[in-house]
């Protein structure tokens, strides 16, 4: 019949275009054989896609509707009321601070994040909190049984009687309970295992991922619930699926991290309600995740004192200063060609901060092999930090320590020049609250700063004045 015909068309499982024939190339994005054949039905008379059923034909604010409900007409933002976006905390001061200030009401979060990292961990907890501060949750698995989750409540605290929990993967009884429930938060777990009966494909496919989120995304506007939805990620660290769905979405988290190591970051990456640069701290230990409030001084413990080639640094994070010790070890190198290798940061930044120490200051780092770690294991490439690895590896190639109390930082100049970083005064600061007392700084920062208490600047124009500096250690 007319209404049951199937045809099949070509995807891109990048960017989602959608082709009628195969071709090599996706004529969108540019990748490389990313295009697969997927079944699609076209249904006579069917509902749009990303139309959820159950609801009314009632419009999102910001659609002037006419006497035809079913037309919209445009409108001048003039006519717009202005109004802050409704937030909640979720019970975590860092995740708040990565979607900048709380949840948004009506928002859909994505977050992703390697197998074993804690996604389906960290939104467990974030439902008890929201529970237990009086908000209606509804927590959708379609990867683990009510048993499973109950023994990862039981492991992080416990759930609250008013969480409730669903073992679903068909998209249109989702919807129903949705609307019946009526949650203010509802957590999918995760969107790769979502199914829709109107798309033929299989789930996790790029049909069946776009068409659940545009369902998602229509259901959270027309009815201001807010969504969380956990991503499965490609061997590139990137959601799987369609590129299209992190377009979809109002705010796209990452969570990062050695799935072997305690910590964890929560990166933004996309917010439409605030910064992307925020960044959260979490350790992970047998109750769960536990939210690291300074970073500092987590990423300083254990750092040795009176080494040589140990130097503690400055990056910002967003609006949070973060010290971080910058490790270097040069030793003459056994080989014709010397092994730079680098943990933590940009390794072609490190090749080129040396080359700027050999040619500028005629030191022969041709002749040994270097090895850059940044201690923590939080990766981080920040301008910033050029000064305090220069340093480090000054440190070690005279096998001279610096001062315990010192910090550095500053961005370094292909000529040996030391230029001007943002928000210089606020790392000063975060350094003084941690007890050091000595700071080297590009010159040109210090202008109007307020210097605290018991800090002594030191603002140079140039590297050749680290080594004068360093001859007097």
């Amino acid at each position: 019949m007319a209404g049951n015909k199937k045809k099949t068309a070509f995807f891109c499982q990048e960017c989602g275009f959608e082709s009628a024939k195969w071709t090599g190339q996706c004529p969108s994005c540019k990748a490389w054989n990313s295009m697969v054949e997927e079944p699609v039905r076209i249904t006579a008379g069917g509902r749009g896609t990303g139309s959820p059923k159950g609801l009314s034909s009632s419009r999102s604010p910001g659609f002037m509707l006419g006497e035809d409900s079913r037309v919209a007409r445009p409108v001048s933002l003039s006519s717009v009321k202005e109004a802050e976006e409704a937030r909640f905390s979720t019970g975590f001061g860092e995740l708040d601070r990565v979607l900048g200030g709380g949840a948004v009401a009506g928002s859909l979060v994505l977050v992703g994040g390697d197998p074993g990292i804690g996604k389906s961990t960290i939104l467990l907890q974030t439902s008890c909190n929201m529970a237990r501060g009086g908000l209606s949750v509804l927590y959708i698995s379609g990867e683990e049984s009510l048993r499973q989750i109950k023994l990862r409540a039981s492991r992080v605290g416990g759930a609250p009687e008013t969480l409730r929990f669903l073992c679903e993967t068909n998209l249109e009884t989702i919807t129903d309970i949705i609307v019946h429930e009526k949650p203010q938060v509802v957590v999918i777990d995760s969107i790769q295992t979502m199914y829709s009966e109107e798309v033929a494909s299989a789930p996790g496919s790029v049909s069946q991922v776009r068409e659940t989120t545009a369902v998602l995304l229509r259901l959270a506007k027309e009815t201001g619930i807010t969504f969380f939805i956990v991503g499965h990620v490609t061997k590139e660290g990137t959601v799987a699926g369609p590129r299209v769905l992190e377009h979809m979405v109002d705010t796209v988290l990452y969570f990062e991290g050695d799935r072997y190591a305690s910590y964890r970051i929560l990166r933004g990456v996309k917010n439409r309600f605030g910064s992307t640069n925020e960044i959260g701290v979490f350790e992970m230990r047998r109750e769960g995740l536990q939210e690291v409030l300074n970073p500092s001084e987590y990423m300083l413990s254990g750092r040795p004192l009176g080494a040589s080639g140990s130097v503690v640094t400055c990056s910002m994070e967003g609006t949070r200063p973060m010290l971080t010790e910058v490790q270097a070890l040069v030793v003459r190198t056994n080989f014709g060609y010397p092994r730079r290798q680098s943990t933590g940061t940009d390794s072609n930044r490190v090749s080129v901060l040396m080359a700027v120490l050999e040619k500028r200051m005629g030191i022969p780092l041709s002749e040994y092999d270097a090895y850059i770690n940044l201690a923590g294991g939080i990766r981080q490439t920040e301008p910033a930090l050029d000064l305090g690895i220069i340093l480090a590896i000054l440190s070690s190639f005279h096998n001279r320590a610096v001062p315990d109390d010192l910090i550095v930082f500053g961005e370094v100049g292909l000529s040996g020049e030391v230029r001007a970083v943002s928000m210089a005064e606020n790392r000063v600061q975060e350094a003084a609250k941690l007890g050091f007392h000595t700071c080297i700084l590009p010159a040109s920062s210090t202008r109007g700063m307020k210097v605290p208490e018991g800090m002594r600047l030191v603002p140079i124009r140039g590297i050749g004045q680290l080594a004068d500096f360093l001859s007097g250690c």
